[in-house]
């Protein structure tokens, strides 16, 4: 794997250390493009795709990009399957530290059940009753001395499918040691989100645009994108007036929230082949982005060729990309590129 061509000893940051869910799923795809309802029975096939959960994606794609020199550490859980074993298995061949990764030997690994339409466009849900369901405050603690090692060099992703008391905990060590901090959330977390003190802790909110209208209270189904994007940028800005946010909706592509200036890019135009895992893979290229020391405008746009090469593989994982495959895509990308990323591109 070709990584992007960056100097970590040069950079800010040499360290993620992320929560979330590690598991894996099953697609379906359904018959029919219309959204199923509440009493439907739908049929459809189970597909060959291997589906990942989120901070497995994110932390793969993160490492794979910023290479060797670059630390990973994620902090979860495993059940004591077969399932766990090869998820791990699959964590370490990519060099992410698993130092924190934990059996559990009386729940299940997360698994996540994938629906898809014909069109490429779908949702998931993932069982509750998983081991990533019981990482707590504890977990997080004990890798309370890589937060002292890395004090002011380092960057926290909370990602969704552990609880978020376990998420809350990790902001707040990346806050008393001066980590740069990522946080996303999901549209049924933004209720207790909003209403609590945690975005104070958040430098980077990564959201989709379902999650953005829980988060203004607003009808997903009924306003329209650019009144979701402008209202939940307030709300959130209320709590937390520094606070930067990402916003993606698939093939409208994305809003990123900088200071005062919002900037929107489209997606790239390809073939799809399954659109789950793009939103993840754009958030590991924002904060491959930051790591490079690209600004956040910049980082958009690394975002964007990541997550327009993930949609290319059949899993929520593409273990193809590199700087190589990027490069290529850039040249196809429907704005222009940086010089900055260019260089990082270069073949």
């Amino acid at each position: 794997m070709k990584s992007l061509n960056v100097d970590i000893s040069q950079c800010n940051y040499k360290v993620m250390i992320g929560t979330g869910g590690i598991g894996s799923g099953k697609f379906f795809l359904l018959n029919g493009n219309h959204t199923l309802g509440r009493e439907e029975s739908r049929s459809g096939i189970i597909l060959d795709q291997n589906d990942y959960c989120k901070l497995h994606i994110i932390s793969h794609y993160v490492k794979s990009l910023l290479g060797n020199d670059f630390s990973v550490l994620p902090i979860g859980n495993i059940g004591n399957d077969d399932v766990g074993i090869k998820l791990l298995q699959e964590m370490n061949e990519v060099g992410l530290n698993t130092s924190y990764v934990k059996t559990v030997f009386n729940k299940p690994t997360l698994f996540s059940f994938c629906f898809m339409y014909p069109d490429n466009s779908g949702g998931n849900m993932t069982t509750d009753d998983s081991a990533s369901s019981v990482v707590d405050e504890a977990s997080v603690k004990q890798a309370k001395i890589e937060f002292t090692n890395y004090a002011g060099k380092g960057i926290v992703l909370a990602a969704p499918e552990v609880p978020l008391k376990a998420r809350e905990e990790l902001l707040k060590y990346g806050s008393d040691h001066n980590f740069y901090r990522v946080a996303s959330f999901t549209s049924e977390e933004m209720e207790t989100v909003m209403n609590s003190l945690m975005l104070k802790d958040v430098d980077l909110l990564a959201i989709n645009l379902n999650e953005a209208a829980h988060a203004a209270n607003l009808d997903p189904e009924k306003a329209d994108p650019m009144t979701i994007v402008n209202a939940s940028m307030d709300s959130v800005r209320l709590i937390n007036p520094k606070i930067n946010i990402s916003i993606t909706h698939g093939k409208s592509g994305s809003w990123i929230l900088d200071d005062s200036e919002i900037s929107h890019l489209p997606s790239l135009v390809l073939d799809v082949i399954n659109t789950a895992g793009a939103g993840d893979a754009f958030l590991s290229g924002l904060i491959s982005g930051i790591v490079a020391g690209l600004s956040l405008q910049e980082s958009q746009q690394l975002g964007t060729l990541v997550g327009g090469a993930s949609v290319s593989s059949p899993h929520t994982i593409n273990k193809e990309i590199d700087r190589k495959i990027l490069n290529e895509l850039s040249k196809k990308a429907p704005f222009s590129i940086s010089k900055n990323i260019q260089t990082l591109l270069e073949v």
